[in-house]
Parts: structure tokens; sequence; C-alpha cells
């Protein structure tokens, strides 16, 4: 089993902290959720068979031409795959780890690099995986260079695939609108910026043909009615859209200055957490433990991905920040 964050019952068991009692930071999910609709008890009777409404209002979200729901862009990204036989892959060596595992588990050769691939790389793999921006560590990479990778894959029948999972903030840099070309997918996900990972509603956008293929591997009733229900909501509510914008990007910054203040400047970041290079991680990780902050820790690099508090919990992460000794 591939560790993540959330993880809350493992830091429970060992620390002896009551699950009620932790402030998870761990996840980099939005702690002002998009507000919970009272919903209509029909939605629990009906088999849910996805509804044309969800895929417009995604296509008009992302402004793209042809999308894919899914139970999370986790689902999407475990059978992107079983679609080509096992060939080379190559992905950052710090990343999301479900990527990485997937692909191997599939039977492919996965190789790592550090920050960006090298030519000699470019040219022997038949499929480029990134996420942008990062995670962990917040790089973001350049549309145009996006764009050219995939031209030089696209080339030789190879993929580029792009995790946008913590992109909603800064949509204008996202690559949706050209997810129609052959061999461009890129994953979106309303667990992040919506703060609802719990509704596991994702979207595969891609190539039409491709995407119908995928459907059928998918099976019916990928999503749960009020899933779907909630996830309209969402994505068509633009106000609340732009004030969360607005709001996230005040927090985040909030956040590298309170780390920083406390001898820990981030090396990286969205507007959904800051990551934290350091020597001494996993030192720090047990702890903001013991006063019941649960971070992300990362072994390879040493770092700690930091979430957002919630309003009323700013004053708990300042005070335990303010006893360690860095």
């Amino acid at each position: 089993m591939l560790e993540h964050g959330g993880n809350l019952q493992q830091a429970a068991q060992q620390y002896g902290r009551p699950l009620t009692e932790w402030l998870d930071l761990s996840t980099g999910i939005n702690p002002q959720h998009y507000p919970i609709a009272d919903l209509p008890a029909a939605l629990f009777h009906r088999l849910p068979a996805v509804a044309d409404s969800l895929h417009a209002m995604a296509q008009a979200y992302y402004g793209a031409s042809h999308v894919l729901a899914c139970a999370g862009s986790q689902a999407a990204l475990q059978v992107l795959p079983r679609l080509r036989a096992p060939c080379r892959v190559a992905m950052p060596r710090t990343m999301y780890q479900e990527h990485a595992h997937a692909w191997q588990q599939a039977g492919h050769s996965v190789q790592f690099f550090e920050r960006l691939p090298d030519d000699a790389l470019l040219q022997q793999c038949e499929v480029l995986l990134v996420c942008n921006p990062n995670n962990p560590t917040g790089q973001k990479y350049a549309t145009e260079t996006l764009l050219a990778w995939h031209a030089e894959l696209a080339q030789r029948g190879g993929w580029l695939v792009v995790d946008e999972a913590f992109m909603d903030s800064t949509p204008q840099h996202s690559l949706a609108s050209h997810s129609g070309l052959t061999g461009l997918w890129v994953l979106r996900s309303l667990g992040k910026f919506f703060g609802l990972a719990g509704l596991r509603v994702g979207f595969l956008l891609g190539d039409p043909t491709a995407l119908r293929h995928i459907a059928a591997l998918l099976g019916p009733w990928t999503l749960t009615g009020p899933s779907q229900y909630l996830a309209e909501l969402a994505l068509a509510d633009r106000s609340w859209q732009q004030a969360t914008r607005m709001q996230l990007a005040v927090q985040s910054a909030k956040l590298a200055q309170l780390l920083t203040q406390h001898g820990l400047t981030p090396s990286g970041g969205t507007d959904l957490f800051q990551y934290l290079q350091h020597p001494a991680a996993q030192q720090l990780h047990q702890a903001l433990a013991i006063h019941g902050i649960w971070t992300r820790y990362f072994a390879d690099p040493q770092a700690l991905r930091f979430g957002l508090p919630a309003e009323a919990d700013w004053p708990r992460l300042t005070q335990a920040l303010g006893s360690m000794a860095v």
C-alpha cells in the first residue's frame, strides 16, 4: 500500500490521540469546501447514469471539448496504463506516487527524472507524465514547454499525460483547451480546490474516440447520483470559484510567511499547500504530531507538505511552530 495524506488512523494509533483531536494538514484539500446543498431523496433511489448535463458543465468549466466523468482522477490514472502495450514511461521522481505504481503494475518500464526530462529521455520514452503544478513540490511547467513535449511524442505515437489536480486556482495555465489533441491526456479533480474529495468526482480530458473506449472499460454507474448533483452545482458556481481563488492565494501566502517566520522557508508550493525540504523533516513531522498536527512526510528527499488550516486552526499551528526548536 502506498502512503497518502489524510492517514489519520495511522497518526491516532501511533501517537495515542483520538481522531477528533487532530489538525490534518496532510492532504492539500481546501479546508473551506464548497457548501453542501440539500439533496433530493430521489438521488438515492435511481441508478446513477452519468448525466449529459454533468459533462456539459465540466466542458464549460474546464474549457475542454471532450470530457469523461470518473470516480476521481484516481480512476482515470489507473485505467490509462491499460490502453498501451508495455512501453517506456518517464515521470518526475518526486511526484504523486500512484502514477508510477499504476504504470508499473500494468507492466510498463518507468524511468524517473529530477525536475525536467533531458533530450535523451524524451527521445526514448513513449509516455511522459507530469503533475502540473507538481504534487508535492509545486513545480510549474510552462504551457509552451508541455505542448512542445507533446508534439515530439505525438510524432511517434507517444502520449503526454498531465495531472492537473491542483490547477483550479490558476486555470489560465491549464492544457484543458488543448486536450482534444491525439496523445494528450489531462486529469482533473473536484477533490482539492472544491474540497470535495469524499465525492470521488474527477474528469479525464482527451480525444473523444479514446474517451469512449475508456468509458466502456469503466462500465456503468461510475459516479453516485448525489456526487453528480453536487458536482454540477460546484462547477456552475462561478462566484464561489472566483472568491475561493482569491481567498486561497491569500491563505497560502500567509502559510508561507508563517513557516518562514519560524525558520522553515518553503521551497515550493501552490495555493493549497506549501512544500518544505529540510534535513530534519522527519523530526519536524514527529514534533508537530506530538501537538496533534499531522503533516505529509516525504523521506526522499526529506520534506514536509503543509496544507492550509481552517480559519479557526491558525492559532494552533502558530503555537505549535513557536514551541519547536528549529
